[in-house]
């Protein structure tokens, strides 16, 4: 099973969704791997301390925070971001992200007084946009740079926002409360007018 393939399973296992509804087809291998695979209910991904999982569900929820639509916690993005540092990502990449982990986790009370998760919203905001600054030489950044393979040597910031983003936007709450549900699939409309707030489309959910 390929990278993407993974990415797929992640999705259905998080989501609670079925392939169908996300608008693939499972290979053989994806089915096995689904049959066998741990109930999120249960938890059963067992990669982050308590503290780290703490952490990881405070930035998730800076990156995409609750409003009058659902936040990255409420969609269980959380849970997805530990699955694919234990699983998806490769060992160059997870110890990328280890590391990026680490360094909020012991760097930020000494310089803040209180760990991450404690602190204030705009003090969180301050803590991610200083390290989007320190990436931002990334080619992550790279202007119209949406359509690529993942970036293995990317900062642990965009390791960060790539992974919440994607389980946000495949998660039941993204694609049925924030992006806005196409009732005719496999078709497209490139004159429909948007409204300068208008959000993006989903597929079936």
């Amino acid at each position: 099973m390929n990278r993407r393939e993974f990415l797929q399973c992640a999705a259905i296992l998080v989501s609670g969704l079925g392939a169908s509804q996300f608008s693939f087809s499972l290979s053989e291998e994806q089915s096995a791997f689904l049959a066998n695979a741990p109930d999120f209910n249960t938890r059963a991904v067992n990669y982050f301390s308590p503290a780290q999982r703490e952490i990881v569900s405070a930035m998730a929820e800076a990156i995409i925070p609750r409003t009058e639509t659902p936040g990255a916690v409420d969609a269980r993005v959380p849970a997805f971001l530990e699955l694919m540092v234990a699983y998806w990502l490769n060992d160059e990449e997870r110890a990328v992200f280890d590391a990026g982990l680490h360094d909020i986790e012991t760097r930020i009370p000494l310089e803040y007084g209180k760990p991450f998760q404690q602190l204030a919203a705009p003090e969180q905001l301050k803590v991610l946009q200083a390290l989007e600054d320190a990436a931002s030489d990334s080619p992550w950044y790279e202007f119209g740079n949406v359509q690529r393979e993942y970036i293995s040597d990317a900062p642990f910031i965009c390791q960060l926002k790539e992974l919440t983003v994607w389980g946000f936007f495949t998660s039941k709450e993204g694609g049925s409360q924030v992006l806005r549900y196409d009732p005719m699939p496999m078709s497209f409309n490139g004159h429909t007018p948007l409204a300068p707030d208008d959000s993006s489309w989903t597929t079936p959910l």
